[in-house]
């Protein structure tokens, strides 16, 4: 069976608007194999060569001194676009990431990332709770999800967050097939994603039957694009 390649990715930056010259600051992504928490993990802080809004320092507290002695976008982009090859990307508010994202790969002549790929969490939040908060904080506080880490915003924190958000979304857990044999999943990746998932699940094993089943009912339920 193929295996499912995902990576949740969050992003935090200079101010909230691409058309006035705000730039990506930090970007985050861990990667899940058939929804199981690999230990991989992209996690850079980016130097956006412009100034921090006010507004924006008081999200995330990145100000322009921390910033200034980290690499610029264009010394990171060629291992962030390798991490998150041939993966499906999970974004909660995916326009506002990808349109930060592919302004940065534009200003440096690459393509952009096909939105095509683009598992929007928000998008499923907002057709399953019609009229509801659907913010990050919002939806763990409906999930029992513990975020007392998130004093404020950061990328990787809120990529192990949406993560845990997104399978809920699915009403479902992690699966957890018997990837350790197949060498996808070694013993390193898994005390890594032990130390970062403070979530306890009961991890249920499926059969390749049950999965397609699963898969096909998944297929015929969710929009267009938030599952594949």
């Amino acid at each position: 069976m193929e295996l499912m390649r995902q990576v949740v990715l969050d992003t935090e930056t200079t101010g909230i608007s691409v058309k006035a010259g705000h730039r990506v600051i930090e970007v985050g992504c861990i990667e899940l194999i058939n929804r199981q928490v690999t230990g991989n993990e992209f996690h850079k802080y980016i130097n956006p060569q412009r100034s921090v809004s006010e507004d924006a320092y008081k999200v995330h507290g990145y100000s322009d001194e921390f910033l200034s002695d980290k690499k610029t976008f264009s010394e990171i982009y060629k291992d962030f676009l390798n991490f998150i090859k041939n993966k499906k990307i999970i974004i909660h508010n995916a326009p506002f990431d990808l349109s930060f994202l592919n302004y940065e790969l534009k200003l440096i002549n690459q393509k952009p990332i096909n939105k095509e790929n683009v598992i929007d969490t928000l998008e499923i939040a907002r057709s399953k709770y019609p009229g509801s908060q659907n913010s990050l904080d919002a939806l763990c506080k409906r999930f029992n999800i513990d975020n007392s880490k998130r004093e404020k915003h950061n990328a990787l924190i809120d990529c192990y967050l949406l993560k845990e958000i997104y399978f809920n979304l699915l009403d479902q857990k992690e699966l957890k097939l018997n990837l350790e044999s197949s060498g996808v999943i070694n013993s390193k990746f898994n005390s890594n994603a032990r130390k970062n998932n403070n979530i306890s699940r009961k991890i249920i094993k499926l059969s390749d039957d049950e999965l397609e089943l699963h898969k096909k009912y998944l297929q015929s339920q969710l929009p267009k694009n938030n599952y594949n």
